[in-house]
């Protein structure tokens, strides 16, 4: 079974409280995120991190406080979500070789990773069995990552503790429709002994 993990908006500006769009207590994910990205690493796992790339004048700040400009330090993710072999497939539409990369950066410009287009071809590409994803915020781009991902008809799991929301309320709704979309809930404990 080849698995795909998603690493979800990982980024400095919604990790640590210094960030333009602070999740409250995301930098504790830390830990868990880094072990996942590794332990895909350890496990030739392709990671899929994707990524706010936002012009100075996005469109997407009507909404939301300026955040992830391209370029700053806020828009990048911290050195231990990193892997070695990693490749970015911006959101211009084209065929992006991503060749042995560990880590695939896909930009985006608003809250859905599919709003890049280019993701269904690399999910063509990269042929998964199963996705496990994580990251930020659970009721925001992780809501559209794994409804996303439930639309390929292949299981999607979600790491209970390697995200984090802003609204609980609206976060145990998203948890909730996605188990009753057939998703299932997991831990890193679960994920890191599984063989994948």
């Amino acid at each position: 079974m080849k698995t795909v993990f998603f690493d979800i908006d990982t980024q400095i500006d919604f990790l640590f409280p210094a960030g333009a769009l602070y999740v409250p207590g995301a930098e504790r994910l830390l830990p868990a995120l880094a072990r996942l990205n590794r332990y895909a690493a350890e496990h030739s796992i392709p990671v899929v991190s994707d990524m706010d790339a936002h012009a100075q004048d996005d469109p997407e700040f009507k909404d939301w406080p300026p955040h992830c400009v391209a370029g700053t330090l806020g828009q990048r993710k911290p050195a231990e979500l990193l892997l070695e072999r990693r490749v970015a497939i911006p959101s211009v539409p084209g065929d992006y070789a991503i060749g042995d990369a560990q880590q695939i950066i896909v930009e985006k410009q608003t809250l859905d990773v599919f709003s890049n287009p280019n993701v269904a071809g690399l999910l063509e590409k990269l042929g998964a069995d199963r996705y496990v994803v994580y990251g930020v915020v659970t009721e925001y781009c992780v809501h559209y990552a794994i409804t996303g991902l439930l639309k390929t008809g292949k299981p999607v799991e979600l790491v209970t503790d390697a995200i984090r929301e802003i609204d609980p309320a609206a976060a145990q709704r998203t948890l909730s429709a996605f188990v009753a979309a057939g998703g299932r809930l997991t831990t890193l404990a679960q994920v890191t002994s599984d063989t994948g």
